[in-house]
């Protein structure tokens, strides 16, 4: 996807959700015509609130239903919440052949690294059926052939993601001794790359993206309380974490890793904006 001649381009997301309405609007900037697919009512009238069309479609109907006309592809629709095989990404691979697709993964697909700094080569190990099913649509855009490009995204954060919620609530964190590391990227960030990725990234290739400074999710909670003013939430030793926090909040710290990003800088071309959390929250209310 040529930058200069976005103008006359036109792009298809899959999922249009918070991520995808950001990615929408880069795109609308450079001058694309961006059609949008949701499954709601009041998500379509968003999108067309946003200038976007809206194109209403049902991801699990077992006959899969046309695609619009797009010649770049932003798949940001999750899989399916149960198996280990996407089954959303296998139903439509014939209808993303000869357009460009930019595939969001997760760095779910790792196993625990032990806190090490890995590449994209790094084996993918998942340790829950929600990377196995990222990994599985991997592995069916490859096998295809397609001209895709897989991100593989960790913690996303920005305006409107704030955990403030999680915050007044209280619910502890793990002590900071102990906290693993994290990775992260801005919502912004991630649209930016997103676009990059579809216009640089080579086919079939995967790249890591984040901001390239890991801290620790205990530190990210800290600081998001300090500086909307609520109280830090309690630590907790590691081992008591893993017996109160439920599946879904323990699958964000098993597995710790960090994420090098030189193939999404020396490749994509691109540096985040926001490198670190301090940048966001200088500018949030």
């Amino acid at each position: 996807m040529n930058t200069l001649a976005l103008s006359q381009h036109t792009a298809l997301i899959v999922g249009c959700g918070d991520v995808g309405l950001r990615i929408a609007r880069q795109l609308q900037n450079a001058g694309a015509t961006v059609t949008g697919i949701v499954r709601r009512d009041a998500a379509a009238i968003q999108l067309r609130e946003a200038g976007v069309t809206p194109h209403r479609l049902d991801l699990d109907a077992e006959i899969a239903s046309a695609l619009p006309a797009a010649a770049t592809v932003f798949w940001c629709a999750p899989p399916p919440r149960a198996g280990v095989v996407d089954t959303r990404v296998r139903r439509y691979l014939p209808q993303l052949a000869g357009r460009r697709v930019v595939y969001g993964s997760t760095t779910g697909v790792y196993g625990d690294c032990g806190g090490r700094w890995i590449d994209e080569d790094e084996p993918t190990e998942p340790l829950h059926d929600r990377g196995r099913r990222r990994l599985d649509a991997e592995t069916a855009l490859r096998a295809a052939g397609l001209d895709a490009v897989v991100l593989r995204i960790p913690g996303i954060y920005g305006p409107g993601r704030w955990p403030l919620a999680r915050l007044r609530a209280g619910t502890p964190v793990i002590d900071p001794a102990e906290a693993p590391p994290s990775n992260r990227i801005h919502a912004e960030d991630l649209a930016a790359v997103a676009l990059r990725a579809a216009e640089r990234g080579v086919a079939g290739q995967v790249y890591h993206v984040g901001d390239g400074h890991p801290t620790t999710m205990t530190d990210y909670f800290f600081r998001i309380a300090d500086h909307f003013g609520i109280p830090r939430p309690p630590a907790i030793s590691y081992a008591e974490a893993r017996k109160v926090f439920t599946p879904a909040q323990w699958s964000f710290i098993e597995g710790a890793k960090r994420l090098q990003v030189t193939r999404m800088r020396d490749v994509l071309g691109f540096t985040p904006r926001y490198t670190d959390l301090s940048q966001a929250l200088a500018e949030a209310p």
